[in-house]
C-alpha cells in the first residue's frame, strides 16, 4: 500500500492572530504557530480569519459581553498587512498562506456587508463561503440550546436542514463569483441529527434529498471546491462531510480541500494524515490548495517523483490562469498528459494522452500552455543571426532590438544566458539576410553603445545555441514553441508581428531599469509571441504592461506562488 503524506497543504487551516476582537476565538499569536510549523519542517502554513459579522449575528458568549459587538473588525482590517510582514520576516523559511472565511448572513444587507469585507481582505489566497447562522439569528454551530430553539421554530428536523441548504444555495448563487470553497457542508450535525432522507440522500425520493443533490451539482457546476474539515471529528460528530457525501462529490468531480480548522496553537498539526486517509477512502488521490485564488493540485501520496510532477502541473495551471480574467480562472481547465506524466491520465477524468511527448498541456478559453521539467533538446535549426557578448544589465537587449528595428530588421527568436559575473551572451536570429542592413546595425550599435558590447558579430547558417538549464519549462504558448525556463517573474505577450513592436516592451522595461534574464520569441502568421523572464518591481511592471498600446493583444505578468 502506498504511503500517505504526513503533511497537508491546508485551506481551512488555523484561526489565529485575531487578538481580543474575538471572544476566545483564534487569539494565539501568529509567530508562535509559525515557529511551531518551522520546527516541524512544514513547508507551508495556512491561517484563516472570519469576516466580521453584523451585530445581530452573535453567539451567546458574544452577547454576554454586553457589547454591541462587531466581531473581529479591527484585526480583520489589519490582517493583510500583518501577513505581508510575516512573509517578509520568514522569507525562505516557510510559505505563509492566508484565507478568509466569509460569513453568509442573507441576500440583503448581509450580502452587501460581506462583499465590502472581501475588498478589505487584500491579497487573500482563497475565500471559504460558510453558513454559520440562520436568518433567525441563531447559530448552527453554537450551543445545543440554541440549536434546539431553532429546531422548535422550524418545526421538524427536515425543515431545520432544509433551511440550512436553502441558505447554502442562496450563498452560492450570490457569492459564487467571490468564493473558491464551500465550508463544512453538513455543519448542523454538530447539534442535531441528520434525518433519514439525508443519511440516504443518494437513493431517497424525499424533497430534502433532492435538494441536497441539487446543492452538490450546483457546487460542481460553479467549479467550487468542497471543504473536508477535521473539526467535526475533534468535536465528536465525525469529519465534515460524511463519507457518502464525499463519494458523491468525487463522482461529480468536485475537487476537495483539506483542513483541520483548529483554533488553538496546541492543536496545530493534528489529523493531517487522517484527513488524507479520509479522502482516499472516498476515492480521491489528490486535493487542492490555493495561492492568490488559483488552485494547486496536491498528491495524497508521499512520493517524491509524483510531487515533482505535481509541481510542474501547478506551475502550468498558474501560468495559464494568470493569462485569464478573474471570472475565467475558476473554470477547471482541460488537460493532456504525455511521457512520464501519462499516469495523470488515469487521475484526471476527461484528460487525453499525448504519447511519448513528455509534457503537460493545459487549455481553457481558447488559450493553452505546455510545460515540462525535461530540458529541451536543441533543434539543430540553421539560422542567420547576431551573436553578442555584453554587460548583463537593464537596457542592453533593448538597445540591440532598437538597432535592428532602425534598419527594419525583424527578430525571429532569441537565446540569452547570464554568465553570473556581470556579463551575458545572446544569439538573436533575424528574418532575411540583407548583409548591408545587418552591417549597418552592427556599426550603429558599436558606435552608440560600444561600452555595452564586447563582441557583436553576424553569423550565417549558424545553429541556435543551447543555453538551457534545469527547471520547469514553458514549451509552448497556444501551440507556438518558446522553450523558456520559468523564473519567479515572466512576461507573456501576444502582439502584432512587425519590426519595432517588441521594441516597445523592451524599451518600457529598460526605462524602469528592469533587467531581462531570458527571452524567447515565436510567431504564428502575423501574430508574435514573447516569453520574457525578468527581475523587477511587480507593480511597476504591471503599470508598464497596461500602456503598451493596441498592437499588443495580450500582455501579462506571471508571478509564481505555488510550491
Amino acid at each position: 500500500m502506498r504511503k500517505l503524506n504526513e503533511f497537508i497543504w491546508e485551506t481551512h487551516g488555523i484561526h489565529a492572530g485575531t487578538e481580543q476582537d474575538h471572544v476566545k476565538h483564534g487569539i494565539d499569536k501568529l509567530e508562535d504557530i509559525i515557529d511551531k510549523a518551522i520546527e516541524a519542517n512544514h513547508p507551508s502554513i495556512a491561517f484563516i480569519i472570519h469576516s466580521p459579522r453584523l451585530t445581530s449575528f452573535r453567539y451567546v458568549a458574544e452577547r454576554d459581553t454586553n457589547v454591541k459587538f462587531i466581531r473581529g473588525n479591527r484585526s480583520y482590517l489589519n490582517y493583510p498587512k500583518r501577513i505581508a510582514n510575516l512573509r517578509e520576516k520568514y522569507e525562505g523559511r516557510i510559505n505563509i498562506k492566508y484565507g478568509v472565511e466569509l460569513e453568509w448572513m442573507g441576500p440583503d444587507l448581509g450580502l452587501q456587508w460581506s462583499r465590502s469585507k472581501i475588498f478589505q481582505a487584500e491579497e487573500a489566497d482563497y475565500v471559504i463561503g460558510s453558513v454559520h447562522f440562520a436568518p433567525e439569528g441563531l447559530p448552527y454551530d453554537g450551543s445545543k440550546e440554541e440549536a434546539l430553539e431553532l429546531l422548535k421554530m422550524r418545526g421538524s428536523l427536515e425543515a431545520y436542514w432544509d433551511g440550512y441548504f436553502n441558505e447554502m444555495i442562496q450563498m452560492i448563487e450570490c457569492f459564487g463569483d467571490m468564493i473558491q470553497i464551500i465550508g463544512h457542508i453538513d455543519l448542523p450535525k454538530l447539534n442535531v441529527d441528520m434525518p433519514e432522507a439525508l443519511v440516504n440522500f443518494e437513493t431517497s425520493s424525499h424533497p430534502l434529498a433532492n435538494k441536497f443533490r441539487t446543492l452538490l451539482e450546483l457546487i460542481a457546476d460553479r467549479n467550487l471546491s468542497l471543504d473536508v474539515n477535521m473539526a467535526g471529528k475533534f468535536k465528536g460528530v465525525g469529519v465534515y462531510p460524511t463519507q457518502n457525501i464525499l463519494r458523491r462529490a468525487n463522482e461529480l468531480q468536485i475537487p476537495v480541500c483539506v483542513g483541520t480548522d483548529t483554533h488553538h496553537v496546541r492543536y496545530y498539526g493534528l489529523n493531517f494524515k487522517e484527513s488524507l486517509e479520509y479522502i482516499q477512502e472516498a476515492g480521491y488521490e489528490s486535493y487542492v490548495s490555493y495561492s492568490k485564488l488559483i488552485p494547486e493540485n496536491r498528491t495524497i501520496f508521499d512520493d517524491h517523483e509524483l510531487k515533482v510532477k505535481y509541481t510542474v502541473l501547478n506551475k502550468g495551471i498558474e501560468l495559464l490562469n494568470q493569462r485569464l480574467d478573474n471570472d475565467q480562472r475558476r473554470i477547471i481547465p482541460d488537460f493532456s498528459f504525455g511521457g512520464s506524466f501519462s499516469e495523470f491520465v488515469d487521475i484526471y477524468r476527461n484528460a487525453t494522452g499525448m504519447g511519448d511527448y513528455n509534457a503537460i498541456r493545459i487549455r481553457k478559453w481558447g488559450k493553452s500552455i505546455t510545460v515540462t521539467n525535461e530540458i529541451p533538446k536543441n533543434s539543430g535549426d540553421k539560422v542567420n543571426g547576431l551573436f553578442s557578448e555584453h554587460l548583463d544589465k537593464p537596457g542592453v537587449i533593448s538597445s540591440l532590438f532598437n538597432t535592428l528595428a532602425s534598419e527594419g530588421i525583424n527578430v525571429e527568436t532569441a537565446r540569452l544566458k547570464s554568465n553570473n559575473d556581470g556579463t551575458a551572451v545572446a544569439f538573436i536570429s533575424i528574418e532575411g539576410g540583407d548583409k548591408e542592413k545587418v552591417k549597418s546595425a552592427i556599426d550603429f550599435a558599436n558606435g552608440t553603445d560600444g561600452g555595452l558590447f564586447s563582441k557583436l558579430i553576424y553569423k550565417e547558417n549558424a545553429e541556435l545555441p543551447n543555453y538551457h538549464r534545469e527547471g520547469v519549462y514553458l514549451l509552448e504558448m497556444d501551440g507556438v514553441d518558446l522553450n523558456l525556463v520559468l523564473s519567479d517573474k515572466v512576461i507573456l505577450t501576444k502582439h502584432h508581428n512587425a519590426p519595432g513592436v517588441l521594441l516597445i516592451l523592451l524599451s518600457a522595461l529598460a526605462s524602469k531599469h528592469i533587467n531581462i534574464i531570458d527571452l524567447r520569441l515565436g510567431r504564428l502568421n502575423n501574430i508574435g509571441y514573447s516569453a520574457v523572464a525578468i527581475d523587477g518591481d511587480s507593480n511597476v511592471i504591471k503599470d508598464l504592461l497596461s500602456k503598451l498600446g493596441e498592437q499588443y493583444y495580450e500582455a501579462n505578468l506571471i508571478e509564481f506562488h505555488s510550491m
